[in-house]
């Protein structure tokens, strides 16, 4: 049986080694930046969070229990921040990841981006 890709970056150590720097970067974007920092306060918990959300995406152990729709639909999201965030994850992932996990994880984050954006604008799941 072949490794899971979450065991495959590391486990939740490997997923914040891409998470770290790129919050980090979205937290300074000119357009992503303030909606971010106006509605975390508590960026440790939120990478807490987040590094959950995707530990269950790539196949590990996770505590993480729903809710990725629903934070992001008060937020007034317009397609212009799917991309400035696709594009950040994906200078990140190429970054910090081995080559076939990056790959893996831009997909999944434009699988995730493509259902979030079309619940954010009213839009059913394809």
């Amino acid at each position: 049986m072949s490794a899971s890709l979450y065991e495959r970056l590391g486990g939740h150590e490997g997923i914040l080694k891409l998470l770290k720097p790129f919050y980090l970067d979205v937290r300074q974007h000119a357009v992503l930046g303030p909606i971010f920092n106006s509605h975390i306060q508590d960026w440790p918990a939120h990478l807490d969070k987040i590094t959950e959300f995707w530990a269950l995406q790539t196949g590990g152990e996770s505590r993480y229990r729903g809710g990725f729709a629903g934070a992001h639909l008060r937020l007034g999201l317009q397609p212009e921040h799917f991309q400035h965030w696709l594009g950040l994850w994906e200078f990140n992932a190429k970054r910090q990841l081995p080559p076939p996990e990056a790959a893996e994880m831009i997909a999944l984050a434009h699988e995730f981006g493509r259902r979030l954006f079309a619940v954010t604008q009213g839009r059913r799941i394809q």
